[in-house]
C-alpha cells in the first residue's frame, strides 16, 4: 500500500468514525479542558440544549453549570493526565419551562483523553432509573410480606411445582423446616396417599388455564398430624401477561382448623353417604367426571372398582335389616381403610360400592382389590344378632388412555362384576377397555 492508498485508507475510516459518532444512540461530547465543546453529536445536543439558557451550545460547564457546578474544579484537581474523571454521574434537570416543565435524569461520565481534551457520554437514564426503582419498592413490599404475614405461608414454585422460595410462616403452620422444604413438590403438604404426581401437575395446569387453582382438605404437618387448610396457586406472569420458559407459580396455604367444623359439616351433607358417611353416588360421579377429563387433557391409567355384597338379601332376610345395615358399614369402613386418600371410595346403591382409583392400571387396581376382598372375609361384622361373615365380588375396568368415556368404563367394569358373581362370588375380575384381550381373574 503507498502513501495515497494509505491515505485514503485513513479518510474512510475517519469518515466510518464519524458517521458512528453521528448515529451514536448516547450523547458524546468532545470538550476542551475549559468546557469548550470542540465537537458535539445530535443526541448529546438534543439533551444538553435545553439546558442553554442563551440558546447556544459552545461550553459544556457553562450549559451544565447549574446543575453540575463542580466540573471544572474536578477536572483540574486530583485527575491523572488520561482517564475516567468520573463515570455515570447521575445529574437531574429540569427540561422545559411552567407547566410543561419535566423532570429527567441524565447520565454523566467525563473522560480525559490528555491535558487538552475530554470526552462525555451523556444519556438520558430517566426511565431506567424510574424501573429499577419500582423493582426496587416491589422487592421490599415482597419482603415486608413474606415476613410480616402470619397467617398465611407463601411459596414460590417453579415449573414442576417444586418449592423454590417460602416465607417464614412455612414452619409455623406446616412445621417443615426451610430446609425440608426446599426443593420438594407441593405434594408434600398433603397427606400420604392423598395425592398423586400427576395431580400434582393437574393443579398447576387448571391455575394456568383459569388463573387460579384453589383445593380445600385435610393437609400434613410434618410431625404427620393433620390439619384443614386451603391450598391456592396461581401463576407468576411476566409484566404485559403472557408465559416465560421460566413461569412459576405462587402457592398459598392456610390453616383452616378454626373453621374446620362448619366446613366439614357442610362438605360431609353434599357428599357422604348418611349411612355408612362414605363418598355418595352423585359425588363419586362427580368425582369420575373430572378424573376423566383429566385422562384425556393428559393421559394416565384410571382404574375403577365396583363391588358387591354377596348374598346380601340373605342376610336382610335372616339377620333384619338393622344387621344387613351393620353389614354395610362394616364394607364401607373397610374399604376406606383398605384404600388411598387419593382414591374416591363410594356407596353407589343398596350393597353396592365403587372405587374410583386414579394413575392406577388393571394390575395395581386388581392386587389392592383382591388384598381388600380377603381382609373383608377374615373380619366379621360385628351385628346385633352376631358377628357376620360377608363377602364380595369385585369388577375392575381401567382406562389406559384417553381413547374411553366413563360410560363405557362403568359398562366394562359391572361387566366384569357379573362375571366375578357368575364364577362363583367373592372373586375379583378385571377387564381393561382399550385391551380387550388383557384381563385378571382371581377366585
Amino acid at each position: 500500500m503507498d502513501a495515497r492508498e494509505a491515505l485514503q485508507q485513513l479518510e474512510r475510516e475517519h469518515q466510518a468514525l464519524l458517521q458512528f459518532v453521528y448515529l451514536a444512540p448516547v450523547g458524546l461530547v468532545q470538550v476542551r479542558s475549559d468546557g469548550e465543546i470542540v465537537m458535539v453529536n445530535p443526541t448529546a445536543a438534543q439533551l444538553l440544549m435545553p439546558l442553554s439558557r442563551d440558546g447556544t451550545l459552545d461550553n459544556l460547564f457553562t450549559a451544565l453549570r447549574e446543575v453540575a457546578p463542580d466540573l471544572q474544579d474536578l477536572l483540574d484537581t486530583g485527575t491523572p493526565a488520561s482517564g475516567v474523571v468520573c463515570d455515570g454521574r447521575q445529574l437531574p434537570v429540569q427540561i422545559g419551562q411552567g407547566t410543561r416543565s419535566e423532570a429527567r435524569l441524565l447520565s454523566f461520565s467525563l473522560i480525559r483523553i490528555d491535558t487538552e481534551h475530554c470526552m462525555v457520554l451523556l444519556q438520558d437514564v430517566t426511565e431506567q432509573v424510574r424501573r429499577e426503582h419500582r423493582l426496587r419498592q416491589q422487592e421490599a413490599w415482597l419482603g415486608a410480606i413474606l415476613s410480616g404475614v402470619t397467617d398465611y405461608a407463601l411459596v414460590t414454585l417453579d415449573p414442576g411445582g417444586g418449592v423454590v422460595e417460602w416465607n417464614d410462616s412455612i414452619q409455623r403452620i406446616s412445621g417443615f423446616s426451610p430446609e425440608a422444604v426446599h426443593g420438594q413438590t407441593l405434594a408434600l403438604f398433603y397427606p400420604p396417599d392423598s395425592i398423586t404426581p400427576e395431580r400434582v401437575l393437574d393443579h398447576l395446569r387448571e391455575a394456568d388455564q383459569s388463573g387460579c387453582s384453589l383445593d380445600e382438605g385435610w393437609r400434613a404437618r410434618a410431625d404427620g398430624t393433620r390439619y384443614w387448610g386451603s391450598m391456592l396457586i396461581t401463576p407468576l406472569r411476566p409484566a404485559g401477561g403472557g408465559r416465560t420458559a421460566d413461569a412459576a407459580y405462587c402457592l398459598i396455604l392456610r390453616d383452616l382448623s378454626d373453621h374446620r367444623d362448619t366446613a366439614v359439616e357442610v362438605r360431609q351433607a353434599a357428599v357422604c353417604d348418611y349411612l355408612t358417611g362414605i363418598h355418595n353416588r352423585r359425588a363419586f360421579f362427580e368425582a369420575a367426571e373430572r378424573e376423566t377429563r383429566r385422562v384425556k387433557q393428559r393421559p394416565r391409567p384410571l382404574s375403577v372398582v365396583l363391588f358387591d355384597a354377596d348374598h346380601f338379601k340373605r342376610i336382610n332376610d335372616s339377620l333384619g335389616h338393622p344387621a344387613g345395615d351393620a353389614v354395610l358399614c362394616h364394607i364401607a369402613s373397610t374399604l376406606r381403610a383398605s384404600f388411598r386418600e387419593v382414591d374416591v371410595v363410594a356407596r353407589i346403591g343398596g350393597e353396592e360400592f365403587a372405587v374410583l382409583l386414579p394413575s392406577t392400571d388393571l394390575q395395581g387396581a386388581h392386587t389392592v382389590a383382591e388384598r381388600f376382598c380377603r381382609k373383608l372375609a377374615a373380619s366379621p361384622a360385628s351385628t346385633a344378632a352376631g358377628e357376620v361373615v360377608c363377602t364380595v365380588s369385585a369388577g375392575i375396568a381401567t382406562m389406559a388412555d384417553c381413547g374411553g368415556d366413563l360410560n363405557t368404563l362403568m359398562q366394562r367394569a359391572d361387566q366384569a362384576l357379573y362375571a366375578a358373581k357368575a364364577a362363583g362370588r367373592n372373586r375379583v375380575c378385571g377387564l381393561a377397555p382399550e385391551l380387550p384381550d388383557e384381563s385378571l381373574a382371581s377366585p
